[in-house]
């Protein structure tokens, strides 16, 4: 009888500790799961650093000079898609990018915007000298030909597409091209100090706030 109840507590304890186990090992899986759910990023901006585009550009800016990406190579680099005669996006995000180069004080100096014409025909370099560093005097401006213009756009996955031009009373520089709109993609893409892609800023989610955390980020890396 007391081997009998001896080897009942002995399987009994055995029991205990097999639950202990399989209860330590599912909570250690539990851990694993949610450190593998965990976002790998603290950018507040979408992270596209894993994409395969987005490389880079060969154009000129707006003082004549040709321009890629390694030009910056050590700074980080907010870049966005416009055109001069845009009433609204293209002010915009400039403005923005403007703010963040401000708010960081010294460490603005780091930071390069840059600003690519999808409108090549009207925005001639003088208007690009004229318009972008309006918002901050560090800005580039940059142009090319429509094929190199097409060719950038694709390279960064970004839509443009002109609408029909109104010519019936025009003058200035529309006289030649009519007044017409560009409709754009209008994100704001930041490179790291290496010129990687690493950000994309939506204009629906966007804030200069945001966008001054994760230059901190990338400029402290």
């Amino acid at each position: 009888m007391g081997n009998f109840s001896s080897s009942r507590s002995h399987s009994a304890s055995r029991r205990r500790f097999l639950v202990a186990v399989a209860a330590g090992g599912a909570t250690a899986l539990v851990a694993a799961c949610d450190r593998a759910i965990e976002p790998r990023s603290s950018f507040q901006g979408t992270d596209i650093t894993s994409i395969q585009w987005g490389r880079g550009f060969d154009l000129t800016d707006h003082t004549g000079r040709r321009r890629t990406l390694a030009d910056f190579k050590g700074k980080v680099v907010l870049l966005f898609f416009g055109f001069t005669n845009c009433p609204d996006a293209c002010p915009t995000a400039l403005a923005e990018m403007a703010q963040v180069v401000r708010q960081l004080g010294a460490d603005g100096t780091r930071v390069q915007g840059l600003f690519i014409t999808v409108d090549p025909e009207r925005d001639s370099a003088e208007r690009l000298a004229n318009y972008v560093p309006a918002f901050h005097p560090s800005f580039l401006g940059l142009r090319g030909s429509p094929e190199q213009t097409a060719q950038a756009a694709k390279e960064f996955k970004i839509y443009f597409q002109a609408q029909k031009a109104d010519k019936g009373s025009n003058s200035g520089h529309e006289a030649e091209h009519g007044s017409y709109m560009v409709d754009h993609s209008t994100g704001i893409y930041a490179f790291d100090k290496e010129g990687r892609p690493r950000l994309l800023f939506s204009a629906s989610r966007r804030t200069v706030g945001a966008m001054v955390h994760d230059v901190k980020l990338l400029l402290g890396r």
